[in-house]
């Protein structure tokens, strides 16, 4: 595990993104490549939390070498597969059952996305609970940018929180929008480029 400090700074030091108070803290990021991030990113998106297929250049030795860190380290765990789905199987049990992988808690955690508390008995208006939001996570500062005025573009939100562009675009998408039902809205600013921002 690595320290990185989320006051908003450029991977080379420079800052170019202004942080709240709240935002200048440090907190543990896991260290992960590019690629493992980008495994742990797709899988966060899906309902069944699934991993593969992997990127299309994982082949043999190369995808063992960067998934078996994943797995060793409680990111990725294997989980019952459907082998009429080729895609999605990682292995074959010695029993002869078919296994994939699966994004874990700490896997979402790991790429800085809360994890959902456990759901209440339903209610009369479903509509009226909304997941509870915990402070000083990726995912609140991420909030808190796009509900800011002038809302937050992919390059400063990468520079804010250390995630990748993709992983940033799937959170909003994945977890924003679907899982807490915001409002997030796109607009061209001819000095920023794209911008996204949360509207109420």
């Amino acid at each position: 595990m690595i320290l990185r400090r989320l006051s908003l700074m450029h991977p080379a030091g420079r800052s170019n993104v202004r942080a709240s108070e709240g935002q200048l803290q440090e907190v543990a990021v896991p260290n992960l490549t590019d690629t493992q991030s980008l495994i742990l990113s797709r899988a966060s998106q899906r309902d069944d939390r699934i991993a593969l297929p992997l990127p299309s250049r994982l082949r043999g030795a190369a995808a063992k070498k960067v998934v078996t860190p994943l797995i060793e380290r409680g990111f990725l765990t294997e989980v019952d597969a459907d082998p009429r789905k080729r895609g999605a199987l990682w292995r074959q049990r010695q029993d002869g059952t078919f296994a994939t992988l699966a994004i874990t808690d700490a896997g979402l955690e790991a790429i800085g996305i809360d994890i959902d508390p456990p759901r209440p008995e339903p209610v009369a208006d479903p509509a009226l609970k909304t997941p509870a939001q915990r402070r000083n996570t990726k995912q609140a500062m991420l909030i808190e940018m796009l509900r800011a005025k002038d809302g937050a573009t992919l390059d400063e939100i990468a520079a804010a929180t250390g995630w990748l562009k993709h992983t940033a675009r799937g959170v909003i998408s994945g977890q924003l929008k679907k899982r807490l039902g915001l409002s997030v809205v796109t607009e061209a600013d001819p000095r920023r480029g794209r911008v996204y921002r949360i509207v109420d």
